[in-house]
């Protein structure tokens, strides 16, 4: 298993992976509009403060990650996605381990902190089994 930098003619593979309007607000947040474009990736991608990957099993690509460098010196994992086809394997834990793991190479971050909605119970449980705490929560409504 193993990371990659995600590349300018990767972009293409979000893009066919997010589906739906529903699915892109719970992998991207208010950072992506549906339908995804190459040119929403190429302005985020663009930030020097992203750092983006893709995730290989068995030689096929299983996943996305990204984390941000944070100015307080920690760091924010963000856009996390293991592939319909890969799920169901333990591959999420691997894959975010393998992110932490970069982050602190290429940054040197010991602290690090992400979001999860609230009803994704199943990341949920996968976060706290890496160290994670829950630390708030946020009620608000949104519309997709």
């Amino acid at each position: 298993m193993e990371l990659t930098p995600f590349k300018s003619t990767d972009y293409q593979l979000l893009v066919d992976w997010i589906e739906s309007p529903q699915f892109n607000y719970q992998w991207g947040g208010p950072a992506y509009t549906f339908p995804l474009t190459i040119e929403q990736i190429t302005a985020h991608c663009a930030n020097r403060e992203i750092f983006p990957f893709l995730f290989h099993s068995q030689g096929q690509i299983a996943g996305y990650a990204e984390f941000r460098k944070i100015p307080d010196g920690s760091c924010r994992i963000c856009r996390v996605l293991i592939l319909k086809s890969h799920r169901g394997n333990g591959l999420a834990s691997e894959m975010l381990r393998l992110v932490i793991k970069e982050a602190q190479m290429e940054t040197h971050c010991t602290k690090f902190s992400l979001s999860v909605f609230e009803h994704n119970t199943t990341a949920i449980s996968l976060y706290k089994s890496l160290g994670f705490k829950v630390l708030s929560t946020e009620i608000r409504s949104e519309t997709v």
